[in-house]
């Protein structure tokens, strides 16, 4: 019944080119799709979509922790294991536990491990649910990746008409026990507090959002990170820097045509970032008409290839220098036979894909990271900062 009005909520239509949300009769659904899975609430009251979107994505990923692949058969063969696991990821109509390694400690997909007696973890039983006590490590060690996305839109004329850097601090964490840990960044208004000089060193960051073991009030208090963090890898912090970006690597293009046969392009690429710095692992695919054939390529740096599947050509960077230009040349030939009257082509922009290791655009810094115990060990934290780029698209051809 509930499923029928779900359909008659999104339409008679294809499905997949919905939305998310539909409402029928008093009833909003909403519902993700996963590979040919359908996962899909219902809610009478006036609920927050996001917070049930969330967790439908959380579903998702326990299921493939627990299937490898969540697909329509991997639910057939688990039928049993999917009832458990939803039995114990809400409540209610409430959330409870998300985090598959918790989960699996006491829901076991092996038959002959579920008929023993299984004692709950106290990750259940205790207000730190994303964590197991008992957990022991030779070595302790933090891992901490500052890592920032630059977005960036060149319009035609030369103008950035999009500019933002989406950042994130990802930790692997092999800690033992039930560590605290202290995050300290140079937040100007955290600096401001503490009656510290904030010229050219403090940031403002934008739509900060942290991983449920930071402790929020703490943080709105005095602007300090405190969190007992998951074993392993997680996001601890995403946030965005809306202030307008230089772009890191600018690309020029001049298009030629010859006499509707030939076709020559010349590529200037300069790198718009401090000498100290090196970009890795530069990637420039420019695009070219979908009709050119025996390309001739020249650069002066790196490597081209034609990609004729993407009608692309791809100029690869392996070590990119700060404050450098590099030039790349190329010919094609077109077919002979073409319309006078031909409407030009709509070419795609120019796309740049890049990494850029010890340099973050907001200038983003930790100033320490504190990792206390009451078994006193001492540990080991490493930082490390990088800079990507995101969409960073140049419609300049």
């Amino acid at each position: 019944m509930c499923i029928n009005k779900f359909a008659n909520s999104t339409g008679q239509g294809d499905i997949e080119s919905h939305g998310p949300v539909g409402y029928d009769n008093g009833i909003t659904y909403m519902f993700i799709q996963h590979n040919n899975v359908f996962l899909m609430t219902a809610s009478r009251q006036n609920c927050n979509a996001a917070s049930l979107l969330l967790f439908l994505h959380r579903v998702v990923d326990v299921f493939n922790h627990y299937f490898e692949q969540l697909e329509e058969e991997s639910l057939r063969d688990n039928f049993v294991v999917v009832y458990e696991l939803l039995d114990e990821m809400m409540d209610f109509g409430y959330p409870q536990y998300t985090e598959a390694k918790i989960l699996s400690e006491f829901i076991k997909t092996d038959a002959y491990r579920m008929e023993v007696t299984q004692r709950p973890p106290m990750a259940v039983t205790n207000a730190v649910s994303w964590r197991s006590e008992g957990i022991s490590y030779k070595t302790n060690e933090v891992f901490l990746d500052v890592v920032e996305s630059v977005n960036i839109l060149v319009n035609s004329n030369g103008q950035i008409i999009r500019s933002d850097v989406v950042g994130a601090l990802k930790m692997r964490t092999y800690l033992s026990g039930m560590p605290e840990c202290k995050l300290g960044l140079n937040d100007r208004v955290l600096l401001e507090a503490q009656g510290r000089s904030t010229k050219g060193k403090a940031i403002d960051l934008d739509d900060i959002k942290f991983h449920q073991c930071v402790r929020l009030a703490r943080f709105e208090n005095d602007r300090t990170i405190s969190f007992i963090p998951p074993d392993g890898s997680f996001d601890l912090m995403t946030y965005r820097l809306s202030t307008q970006v230089k772009p890191l690597i600018w690309v020029e293009a001049q298009v030629e045509r010859h006499s509707r046969s030939r076709v020559e392009m010349v590529v200037k690429a300069r790198s718009q970032f401090k000498e100290r710095s090196t970009a890795g692992n530069v990637d420039i695919q420019l695009p070219v008409p979908s009709d050119a054939i025996n390309p001739n390529v020249r650069t002066s740096m790196g490597t081209a290839t034609y990609a004729p599947e993407n009608d692309a050509l791809v100029w690869k960077i392996k070590s990119f220098p700060g404050n450098k230009e590099y030039m790349l040349r190329a010919e094609f030939t077109l077919p002979s036979i073409t319309s006078e009257e031909a409407a030009p082509d709509r070419k795609p922009p120019i796309r740049v894909k890049f990494e850029i290791p010890y340099f973050t655009v907001s200038g983003i810094q930790v100033r320490y990271l504190k990792i206390i115990e009451k078994s006193g060990y001492q540990s080991l934290p490493w930082v490390r900062y990088i800079t990507m780029a995101g969409e960073y698209e140049l419609r300049l051809i």
